[in-house]
């Protein structure tokens, strides 16, 4: 029987996957696996039961990557589940952009009671009037599942569209419109784009890039939106460019005290995902992983240790072993089943930075004896008997 627990409201779509085997405790401290969205794992205290945390959503900023890695714990993702919903709203978040419709609202509200407002907005319309997006050229940072998307759309609507990742997977690439022109510098995207939207992860070498530095080489009156994270941009460089005219508008999904009023930002309150399709999407895909995970020890869209599978186990016993991507790792294992007189029939070993995965299937099945063995190798992080 496996415990899950879940830190936020996860959509039944997903959770009525769930078979006889599994069943939902209210305790984390309980739990075999966890499910979550926004609520942050960094101050809890992970378990000895914990095996698995599923994100149901892309972003994993608030679960400890490392801390997990270390005892074990596959951190998995949803890529691509929201993907749609995220592209929908950048769409409409360029058009706000180009056109000033939320000023434009915003104002009518204030005189909506006047009997006179029909005249007024006639009087006063050429305030709020903007550009067209068709013609211009839009700069596409990250290539991904949404990037993708949003690149194509903005395609069909007629803009220039430039994409940039040196990262881009085989699937991303295939999926890309063939009109979308590649750019292998940041710089040329900053230099010739009218529009920019950035759908790169949050780490070391992403946070700040749009800085006092970028903004000097774009173009005056650039149209920036940002639906990855907050602290890719310095908000007090980007408040700058926004005074000076360097950036006419910036438009973001992550409202904070530093931008929320200031004049040329739009701030939506975290909406990018926020629909019920995408919800469905990313409680199936998060439960549908975990699964596969608990009961095969297959590993797919982990962000913390690399991807595995050996499909259903027809073996006496599998064994999945975490440890550290070091040499002489296998040899060890194998040796000691040899010990035994185990004979291992399958196996696989993947690798992710500093962190591996082994796993292997057997007959007959483990002992107690062997696990303790296995567990005593240095090096190794954790080892689980899947069957």
């Amino acid at each position: 029987m496996f415990k899950i627990n879940c830190l936020n409201k996860i959509a039944n779509v997903g959770l009525d996957l769930f078979t006889d085997n599994y069943k939902m405790v209210d305790n984390f401290v309980d739990a075999n696996a966890v499910l979550v969205r926004s609520s942050s794992v960094h101050d809890l205290e992970l378990p000895p039961t914990l095996d698995a945390i599923a994100r149901a959503g892309a972003g994993v900023n608030n679960i400890p990557l490392d801390k997990c890695a270390e005892r074990g714990i596959v951190v998995f993702n949803t890529p691509g589940a929201n993907a749609n919903g995220v592209k929908e709203m950048v769409i409409a978040a360029l058009i706000i952009a180009a056109r000033n419709i939320v000023g434009g609202v915003n104002w009518v509200n204030s005189c909506g009671q006047d009997p006179e407002v029909a005249k007024l907005v006639e009087k006063n319309k050429s305030k709020f009037s903007g550009t067209e997006v068709k013609g211009k050229k839009l700069g596409v940072i990250g290539l991904g599942a949404t990037g993708v998307l949003v690149a194509n759309a903005a395609n069909k609507l007629e803009m220039e569209v430039y994409g940039y990742d040196p990262f881009i997977s085989v699937d991303a690439a295939w999926k890309l419109s063939k009109f979308i022109k590649q750019i292998k510098s940041l710089d040329e995207i900053f230099r010739e784009c009218d529009f920019i939207t950035v759908h790169i992860p949050l780490t070391d070498s992403t946070k700040g890039m749009f800085n006092k530095e970028t903004f000097a080489i774009m173009k005056d009156g650039v149209k920036i939106l940002n639906f990855s994270r907050d602290t890719l941009v310095v908000d007090e460089d980007m408040i700058e460019a926004l005074k000076s005219g360097k950036v006419h508008r910036y438009v973001t999904d992550f409202p904070n005290p530093n931008v929320c009023g200031v004049e040329g930002v739009i701030t939506i309150p975290h909406l990018g995902a926020s629909t019920s399709e995408s919800e469905d999407n990313c409680a199936i895909m998060a439960v549908r992983q975990v699964m596969d995970y608990l009961e095969n020890g297959n590993i797919k869209n982990s962000v913390n240790f690399p991807n595995c599978d050996m499909g259903i186990c027809t073996q006496a016993g599998r064994i999945a072993i975490f440890h550290k991507n070091i040499p002489n790792m296998i040899s060890q294992f194998t040796a000691t089943f040899a010990k035994e007189n185990i004979n291992i029939t399958d196996m696989t070993n993947k690798s992710k930075g500093q962190w591996a995965y082994s796993l292997l299937d057997i007959e007959p099945p483990s002992t107690e004896e062997i696990i303790k063995r296995l567990r005593e190798i240095d090096g190794v992080l954790k080892v689980r008997v899947i069957k």
